[in-house]
């Protein structure tokens, strides 16, 4: 006979044994699950018209039959254009296309530093795939107003002409644009370059590129040790034009996970061009009304949702920001066009290349009266200001002269000193590709040419002699240098010490005066070199 206890017991467990033979039922069967599947009614290059996915939402993700994915693009009542993501040539009229339910997403977190992807996150660079990463959308709505701080710090980009005339700070969006092959990619790649030991990663986005330039520019990136803190996403110009339009996208969402964990943040868009013209491309080919040079209505909107996610953001958010540098190309020098309009009105400032520099060998080719920097001075050190604050005004005189000049004009005393000290002015802003210079030696070669210390080095001895003055920049003491990141205003003993440091570094090379005496007998006054 059994007690009350030992009964209760055995009830307890004939109960759970019924439940997991239940349970081992249930999981055997056959089990319903709800799937959404289309049919592909036609394929084109880069787009697939589908029918028979009545729930599916804009933006949403759709799956193809060869692993390929599609981006649900124009929602109409009988059919469904998608724009696609993978090999559009595999695909046939008649094949399934399944919902995901899920937007399109894309891999984020340290692990990408270093690394070459593609927009979908696929390595392009031999190694492991991406696996156990966070994903963020690449679709994701810009930081709100009161979630912003105010751009005041400075971003270094190491070239003289921009961090002296057009400053550029943390947060800032400012554009880089000018016709082909006048140095765009170069400001851009120098900037990265010069970020090195500065808390700033990067990301470089390249838009339907040669994959020889692409290369090469990696080649770059990895000789000056600059993939440690950048991750490199590209799309080539044989890949299908959806990943080049969802490209930036997929690089902003990567960019921004670093910002909003605190971290200060670059991107390069190299370049919106291309972006336009792929976005008009599966436009045109989804039927969407053309307007202007055939671009669709909403080619402002599509730049200006991207580049408003670049932004400073308050403290309470971990004070991170994202710096972006996006490129166009013009053509012939025509600002006027409708995507240089656009993103000029997007953006916090331009930074215009002159073709007809370039050709005189001045590099970087900054046209300095086109370019403006919206921020201004409020992103740029109180050192800079001090020894700057006059130099593009003085440049534009000098400018402007030397057009005058090239009349064959008289001039008088006072006008050729202008003219002499604008061009060492240029000579002293002209730049090797790929030397970044380091913020003491900018301020000294700065107040040097404030100080006029230049005016009298003749034109072709102003290598060797800002050659000299990068070497006197070892002699600067440490706690002037480190007053010049942090100093309210340059003071007046600091200035001294570098205008003396300059001064001697620069005596070798002053023209003596007999040879002062030679060029002014000279017949219109100019040396004979």
């Amino acid at each position: 006979m059994t007690t009350a206890p030992e009964q209760l017991n055995l009830e307890t467990t004939l109960r759970q044994a019924l439940e997991d033979i239940t349970q081992v039922q249930n999981n055997s069967g056959p089990q319903l699950k709800l799937r959404e599947v289309g049919t592909i009614t036609s394929v084109s290059t880069g787009i697939a018209m589908v029918s028979g996915l009545p729930g599916v939402g804009f933006d949403e993700l759709v799956k193809f039959p060869n692993g390929a994915f599609g981006i649900a693009f124009n929602i109409d009542p009988n059919e469904v254009g998608v724009v696609l993501l993978g090999d559009y040539w595999e695909l046939h009229t008649g094949d399934q296309v399944e919902r995901t339910g899920r937007v399109m997403d894309v891999a984020v977190g340290d692990k990408l530093l270093g690394r070459v992807i593609d927009p979908l996150g696929r390595p392009l660079d031999g190694q492991e795939p991406l696996t156990e990463c966070n994903r963020l959308p690449i679709e994701r709505p810009a930081p709100a107003i009161m979630d912003r701080a105010p751009v005041k710090i400075p971003l270094q980009t190491g070239l003289k002409v921009i961090d002296a005339m057009i400053p550029v700070g943390r947060g800032q969006r400012e554009l880089i644009l000018g016709d082909r092959q006048t140095g765009k990619t170069a400001i851009a790649v120098d900037t990265i370059l010069n970020q090195k030991n500065k808390n700033v990663l990067c990301v470089y986005c390249a838009i339907n590129q040669r994959a020889s330039a692409v290369a090469k520019t990696i080649a770059v990136l990895r000789e000056k040790g600059a993939m440690d803190y950048t991750v490199v996403v590209v799309t080539e110009g044989n890949d299908p034009p959806g990943l080049a339009y969802i490209a930036p996208y997929s690089a902003t969402s990567i960019a921004e996970h670093f910002m909003e964990t605190g971290r200060d943040v670059l991107i390069v868009y190299d370049d919106l061009t291309k972006h336009a013209e792929a976005y008009r491309e599966l436009s045109l080919l989804l039927r969407r009304p053309p307007g202007r040079e055939a671009f669709p209505g909403d080619i402002f909107y599509i730049h200006s949702r991207l580049l408003e996610r670049a932004t400073h953001l308050n403290s309470d958010l971990g004070n991170g920001s994202l710096t972006a540098l996006p490129i166009i190309e013009t053509e012939a020098q025509n600002l006027s066009a409708y995507i240089p309009t656009n993103l000029i009105s997007i953006t916090d400032g331009q930074i215009y290349l002159s073709p007809s520099l370039f050709e005189l060998g001045v590099l970087p080719a900054v046209d300095v009266g086109k370019s403006v920097s919206r921020v201004g001075g409020k992103a740029q050190r109180a050192v800079y200001r001090a020894v700057a604050g006059d130099l593009k005004l003085l440049y534009s005189q000098f400018e402007e002269l030397e057009t005058f000049a090239k009349f064959g004009a008289h001039l008088d005393q006072n006008t050729t000193k202008i003219i002499e000290h604008g061009r060492r002015i240029r000579a002293c802003l002209k730049q090797s590709e790929l030397a970044p210079v380091a913020v003491p030696v900018q301020i000294m070669i700065l107040l040097a040419l404030s100080e006029k210390l230049f005016d009298g080095v003749s034109l072709d001895k102003m290598k060797d002699a800002e050659l000299a003055l990068q070497k006197a920049v070892a002699n600067i003491p440490e706690a002037v240098c480190a007053r010049f990141e942090t100093a309210s205003k340059l003071d007046d003993q600091d200035r001294k010490t570098v205008v003396d440091l300059a001064r001697l570094a620069l005596a070798p090379f002053q023209i003596k005066a007999e040879d002062k005496k030679t060029v002014s007998e000279t017949p219109g006054g100019k040396s004979k070199s």
